[in-house]
């Protein structure tokens, strides 16, 4: 099986999610740094669509200038279009396999796609 992090390798639940999937020998990892790979609009769009949130639930808040922004109660479109400009506004970490695409907060959260 793939699977695609979306990895920040500061974020302590990045890192413990990037460990659980290098741990599982049937897992083959694909490591993305989103802080200087940032995903596409489209991407990013796809990947939220797939894990069942909208980008408004996958916004980070904690560390950025997201609610100065106003970018909570900002439309998805809106949102979107911050995050590709600015990607640390990304939560993390996303992951995507066939089975489907979470917000792994916390880490475990990757085991329902694996």
């Amino acid at each position: 099986m793939k699977a695609t992090i979306w990895h920040n390798p500061k974020c302590g639940t990045s890192r413990k999610t990037l460990a659980i999937l290098e741990n599982l020998s049937k897992v083959e990892v694909e490591v993305i740094e989103y802080l200087k790979n940032p995903p596409s609009r489209e991407k990013l769009a796809q990947l939220y669509r797939d894990a069942g949130i909208s980008p408004n639930e996958g916004l980070r808040l904690r560390g950025t200038d997201a609610m100065e922004r106003g970018l909570p109660d900002a439309s998805a479109d809106e949102v979107l279009e911050a995050m590709v400009v600015d990607p640390i506004l990304i939560e993390r970490p996303l992951v995507e396999t066939d089975k489907g695409v979470r917000l792994c907060r916390p880490q475990d959260t990757v085991l329902d796609i694996l």
